[in-house]
């Protein structure tokens, strides 16, 4: 009778012991999955370097500071790939060559800031960042008609202070997660085309210069092999989350969970 008495009481504490666990359980597991989503984020304001998606998207993207030799045949092959891409301009090289920038957009190519006059950002004032972008903005607006609404940190050349300033101006700081070095004399076309195919992963951002010696020899040989590999060329615009994000401590933008 003892026996078949504790035998009844088990029956009965078992289910509400399974519930319980169960319940410590969940709650442990996703105790740790906050651990991990916190521990992936940063205090340190960072730019964009690339973007967590499962989709085979990368941008391209082009730094104009000097030179526009290149440019056409740059703008010709993204035409004949029906790729668009993102040009980031500086007042320097836009008062030089206002018609090529307007022929940039006119493809319709994604515009973005790149400063006036390519300073270090981190050696300047919050005033002097300010005016260095404000001028720029209107200059490109003014000669493209595009209103920008990305920037790219002349040298890659930042700290907290300038992406608050930054985001304080509604733009978006950008950087990039794949260099190309294609500004480097040493580096040859076979060495760029490498470099990048290499490191290029659905997210990057890749970082060309329009008057890089061998760039425009390598874009074309670099989009058959994106096609080839089911990768999608996007303007950087179109590969960034919009919604809430949060960006990584290696600058990876995710979006919230």
């Amino acid at each position: 009778m003892v026996l078949l008495f504790n035998y009844r009481r088990i029956k009965l504490i078992v289910p509400f012991l399974i519930f319980f666990l169960g319940l410590f359980v969940g709650i442990k597991l996703s105790y740790f999955q906050n651990i991990a989503i916190s521990v992936g984020r940063t205090q340190r304001l960072l730019p964009i370097y690339s973007v967590d998606t499962k989709e085979k998207k990368v941008a391209l993207s082009f730094d104009a500071t000097w030179g526009a030799k290149h440019t056409p045949k740059l703008l010709e092959i993204l035409k004949k790939h029906k790729v668009k891409s993102t040009f980031f301009l500086t007042n320097i090289w836009l008062k030089e060559y206002p018609e090529v920038a307007k022929k940039i957009v006119q493809e319709g190519h994604e515009i973005g800031l790149h400063s006036a006059t390519h300073p270090h950002f981190t050696s300047l004032s919050e005033k002097e960042m300010e005016q260095e972008l404000k001028e720029n903005s209107l200059l490109v607006e003014k000669t493209t008609g595009y209103k920008a609404k990305l920037f790219r940190p002349p040298f890659g050349d930042y700290n907290d202070q300038v992406i608050r300033v930054v985001k304080s101006m509604g733009l978006w700081p950008i950087q990039w997660d794949v260099d190309s070095l294609d500004w480097q004399d040493q580096m040859s076309q076979e060495d760029i085309y490498n470099r990048v195919t290499k490191n290029i992963k659905p997210g990057s951002i890749v970082l060309f210069h329009n008057n890089g010696q061998y760039t425009a020899d390598v874009l074309s040989p670099l989009l058959d092999w994106l096609e080839q590999e089911g990768y999608e060329v996007v303007p950087i615009g179109e590969l960034i989350i919009k919604g809430d994000y949060y960006v990584d401590h290696a600058g990876v933008q995710h979006s919230e969970p």
